[in-house]
This record gives C-alpha cells, structure tokens and sequence, in this order.
C-alpha cells in the first residue's frame, strides 16, 4: 500500500515537472497532422512529445460532420515514456498502433422491435471509460420510456461489448428509420442516407440494410464493417459510403531486366589500401558462354473493374515484349531468359544485346579507359601507356606501341610499333608474340617470338622459336631461349655485348629448375639455422642444465620448424629430379642461326654444350654434337611464318 507521505511526494514531483514544461494547444484534421503541427511548435521530435486528447476529431461524409482533432502537447519527461508518441522500428510514426492505444470507451443505443438495447465497451490504453451519466444520457436521448436503471449500471460496470435489452419499446413499423441511397461518381460509390425512427419506430437491421441496398441496384462492393457500425451506432441524416467499386487496372507490359550495367558512363572505381585506384574501372562487360544476360519479367494481365451496380469496367492486358537479341546471344525456349553463347563482352547496340568476341579501345589504353581486362580479343587502335594492364582470353593486337606495361593473352600478342618496356613490362602470351621490336622487356611465348627489328636487352622465352626477321633483325644483349630454334640477322654487337642464347629444352621448365633450386638453397640455409640453436639448446641439457619453460617450448618449435623444413626440401628436390629427368629425355636437337655476323661475347647454350663467341662469325649456325657446340653453314629457318600468323 502506497502511503500518504509517497503520495504527496509524488504528486509534487507531478507539480514540479508540470511547472517546467511547456504544453501548447494545437488542433488539426486528424491526430496525426495534430502531432506534427505540436512537433513543430515544441521544436521536438514525435517521440519526445506526451500529449492528451482534448476533443477527438471525426472525418465526415464529404465534409458533413467533420470535427478537428484537439490536443494539449508538451515535453515527455525523461524518466518515463508513458503517453508519449513512439516511432515503429523504421524510424516512421503508427499512428494506427497510437489510436488504438488511446481509444476511449463507447456507449451504443439500439431500438428494435423487441426493445431498446444498451451496450458499452471498454478503453483502450489511456482512453476513458463509459461512465454511468454518459450511458443514461444516450438512453434518455434514444429511448421513449422508462428503462431499467439498475440493468444501465450493470451494463456500464460491466463494459463487455454486448447487447442488453434495459428498456421496453412499444413497436410501430410505420415510424421505422427511413433509408435511401444515391449512387454518385460514375456508379463507384453508393452514399447510404438513413432519417431517424419516430416514436415506436425502430431502428434499422443489418439483413435489412443489405436488403434494401440490393433491391436499389447496390450489388458490388458492399462494406459490411461499415454498415455492421452504422447498425450498432446509427449516423441518421449523415450520407455513410456502403458500397465502393473496384477502379480497373491495366495490367504492366512485360520489363527487361539487364544482368549488367547499360550505362557505360556510370563508373565503378576500386580501392586499394583506402586509397582509389583510378585504372581499375571496370568499362568492358564481361560475359562467359551460357550466362544469363537477360531477364523477362512477362506482361501481366488485366483487373477489370466493377461499379457498385454490377456493371464491369473494362481494362486492357500489358503489352507483352521480346527480349531483343543479337549476335552471339540466345533465348531459352520460354523466352524469358537471354544467355551469352560465347566468352566476350556484352553490349546493346541497334537496341539488341550482343556479345561481342572483340573489344575494341578507340585509342590509347590510359587513364580514360583503365586497365583492359577482356574475355575474348583486344584491340588497342592507339598505344598501352605505362603503367596500364591489358588481359585478354583471346588476342591482344595493339596498333601503337607497348611501354612499361603489363601485356597478357591466352592467344597472340601483336604490337604494330613494339615494346619499350624500360626493365618493367611484362608481355605473356599463350601462343605467339609478334613485334616490330622488343627492348628492356620481359617476353614469354607459348609457341613463337617473331620480331622484325630485333630484341635488345630483354629477357624472352619461347617455347618452340625465337625469329628475328627484317633488315635490322637483331639480338644484342639479354637472355633468350628457345626450345628448337634462335634466328636473327645478326647476334650480339660489335663493343662484346654479352647475348645468352640458349635452345635444346624446354625453356619454360629450364626457368622453374632455376627458381626451384633457388628454393632449395633459401630452405637449406634456413635448416642450418634451425639445427645451430637445436644444437644450443642439446649442448644446455648435455650438462644438465635446467631449461626455463621459454626454452623448452623454443626446443619444440625449433623441432616442429626442422621436420617442415626437411619436407619441403624433400619436395622441392623430388620436382628437381623429376625436371631434370623430362629434359633428358627430350629429343629436341636445337639450332641457333645467323644469316649476318655473330660478334664476339655471344654465348650459346645447346642443350649442356655451352659455347662463348670469341672470333667473329658470318652465316653460320650453331648445332650440338657429342655435347659440344659446332659451327656449320648457315641454315634458314623452315618456320611459315604466315601459316602461324593464320592460326
């Protein structure tokens, strides 16, 4: 039990927040528009405002009846959050949940034949409750009689929504409630107008309410709520809509839903470490043979509409749609679906999705188009600025030239004006690569390097040829190898620039042997290491010396760390063997030609038979036999070239 010294206490609480807040009276159509017009003058937001109603609002029928909504607002207070507005979960008012929170009670008056029938129902939330008076006066109001006031006060106490006879009513059917109806907006609603029941007379039931509708040509669209309300709590010479029709809806022509960007101007940039990588922009659309690229969602069909009298509304179906394809694109045999049939890029062009095998860069690869990443072929109609990649799962044929940039190509790779890569490029293609010149580069082919105006400085690796072909075909400087043959005009310089040259093997395999026995030494230091502090450690328990709990745990991972050493460098030297065994049994011979002068400080690799050029040479070619380099008269390669260009 709550004592009087807590009592007073609280209620003084009550008077002090009361004394600090501002409470404004506001008024407007609905409770809604109310609370934000107090938002507004409070300089609040909803959820911190506590209001009380002060004259519930009504709608109306087309403005006949219509009350504004009356509040009194202020500051919720911060301890607590009863009565204040609260916002849904997405941060949006529900007015709805609101209303329903505060809805007071109701008293309902029906006249029947069978007598007069009082009902009350509860509140909800804050709302207030039916007191006895409010029901005594709806009685007096509606009733003709006497009525059972000890029943009245039963009802009220009661507030069970249900019906209770508390009053006789001596029936005269001629003084029952009047009804008519209009039927207004094009037959789209019907407008129920009900006069009052005289004395005797009764008011009207739902059956006959439905009744009367229907034999006045209302048939659709009936609202059964609203005249179940009408009935329970009559609204006499106020219009109430009964009976709204259906509007007609077209249905939506079919859509086509692209599976990839359609605007070429909206950019997509990538990041790197936070910070914006202005090559990476993602221009060219890419595709594999048997995506989707293309969605139909079909036309959907017609609602017909229906005024309140029957009578239906026409509407007309949506306007069904192909989805338009090109070359290289197919549909599915419901139509709905558009799949890439081959790896390119897809694009919309004469209003039509193809997917095109080759993509086509109107001038320079730069800052403007990014980095070129394509699955299918390239061509680049100016030049590949430094810095820049193109890949391509087709060709790559760049009309300019070639600089520090990164090249690579599952087919060839043709460069019109060649490849200045300035010790930073790198070119792979799975085929052939074909040049004017390579200088400062790194080449790699999967079948031939052809070039007309010689390689200078560069590292190239090709796994059948390297032929350098024109009246400056050269190779001064670098490293190159090739599986069965090396042909140029001429090879090295006259100042004895050192040329490797090497042929016999597979050169793709000679280069992994190298990297792997650089692994194997890298591994083989590490283990000696580990095995000096094995040791350490062995030598401190030897003389019995107490190792601290670091030490120990040191010994296991230094144990641990020796048998993952010794397993990889067991690895490492099985692939080793197994190298080494392959290009043994190889039985390419291998050939490499000068049809012009070989000058001193080349060196030749045939194979193991290694040769350094100390005297000058003209139209020769170097072979191997019995594992040592001889020199033989000149032999031209029996490469077709325009066969391989072809393929």
């Amino acid at each position: 039990m709550v004592g009087m010294d807590r009592l007073r206490e609280y209620m003084q609480e009550q008077y002090s927040e009361d004394q600090q807040r501002t409470f404004v009276n506001v008024s407007g159509d609905t409770l809604e528009d109310t609370l934000k017009t107090a938002a507004i003058e409070l300089s609040l937001p909803l959820k911190r405002i506590e209001y009380e109603i002060l004259e519930k609002g009504a709608k109306g029928v087309f403005g006949i009846g219509k009350k504004p909504f009356r509040i009194l607002a202020y500051r919720a207070a911060a301890e607590h959050a009863g009565g204040s507005v609260e916002t849904s979960g997405d941060g949006d008012f529900d007015f709805d949940e609101l209303a329903a929170k505060d809805r007071d009670g109701e008293v309902f008056v029906r006249r029947t034949p069978h007598g007069v029938l009082l009902k009350v129902t509860q509140p909800e939330g804050s709302g207030q409750r039916i007191s006895e008076r409010e029901a005594i006066e709806e009685l007096q109001r509606r009733a003709d009689g006497t009525y059972n006031a000890g029943l009245v006060a039963k009802v009220v106490k009661r507030a069970d929504g249900e019906f209770v006879r508390v009053a006789e009513l001596q029936h005269e059917p001629a003084n029952d409630a009047m009804l008519s109806v209009n039927i207004v907006e094009l037959e789209m609603k019907a407008l129920l107008v009900a006069s009052p029941p005289g004395p005797g007379g009764a008011d009207p039931e739902y059956d006959a309410v439905v009744g009367f509708l229907k034999a006045n040509d209302v048939v659709e669209g009936i609202k059964g709520d609203v005249i179940k309300r009408f009935v329970e709590k009559p609204q006499y010479n106020d219009p109430v809509i009964v009976a709204e029709g259906r509007k007609p809806h077209n249905g939506a022509s079919a859509r086509i839903i692209h599976e990839f960007q359609t605007d070429s101007s909206k950019i997509k940039l990538k990041e790197i470490d936070g910070r914006v990588d202005f090559k990476e922009l993602d221009i060219v659309q890419n595709v594999v043979a048997g995506q989707v690229i293309a969605r139909k969602i079909p036309a959907e069909p017609a609602e017909p509409g229906l005024t309140v009298t029957g009578r239906v509304l026409p509407a007309e179906d949506g306007k069904d749609e192909s989805i338009p394809i090109g070359k290289n694109v197919k549909l599915s045999d419901d139509g709905r679906t558009a799949v890439a049939e081959i790896n390119g890029q897809v694009v919309i062009t004469g209003g039509k999705i193809n997917v095109e095998p080759v993509y086509v860069v109107n001038g320079n690869v730069s800052l403007k188009t990014g980095n070129i990443l394509f699955l299918g072929t390239v061509v680049v109609k100016g030049h590949v600025e430094d810095g820049f990649d193109v890949k391509a799962s087709g060709n790559i044929e760049v009309m300019g030239g070639v600089g520090k940039s990164n090249l690579d190509a599952e087919g060839d790779i043709i460069v019109h004006q060649g490849v200045g890569a300035k010790n930073e490029g790198r070119v792979r293609a799975g085929r052939n690569v074909w040049s004017k010149f390579i200088e400062n580069a790194d080449v790699t082919a999967g079948d031939l390097v052809v070039v007309s105006d010689g390689i200078m400085n560069s590292h190239v690796i090709a796994q059948r040829k390297v032929i350098c072909k024109g009246k400056r075909a050269s190779i001064v400087g670098g490293h190159v190898r090739a599986a069965e043959e090396i042909n140029a005009k001429s090879l090295g310089a006259v100042a004895g620039t050192e040329t490797v040259l090497e042929v016999g093997y597979d050169p793709t395999n000679k280069e992994r042997l190298a990297a792997l026995e650089q692994e194997r030494n890298e591994y083989q230091k590490k283990l000696e290491e580990v095995a000096r502090n094995l040791a350490t450690l062995e030598n401190m328990r030897r003389q019995k010396k107490k190792l601290t709990k670091e030490k120990v745990e040191n010994y296991k991972r230094l144990m641990k760390g020796k048998e993952q050493l010794t397993a990889e460098i067991r690895r490492v030297a099985k692939e080793i063997e197994e190298i080494h065994n392959y290009l043994g049994e190889l039985s390419i011979s291998g050939r490499i030609s000068a049809s012009g002068t070989v000058f001193p400080g080349v060196r030749v690799h045939i194979k193991d038979a290694p040769l350094t050029v100390k005297n000058e040479f003209t139209a020769v070619s170097f072979i191997a036999e019995d594992d040592v380099v001889k020199v033989t008269k000149y032999q031209e390669s029996d490469e077709d070239l325009a066969s391989a260009r072809k393929r």
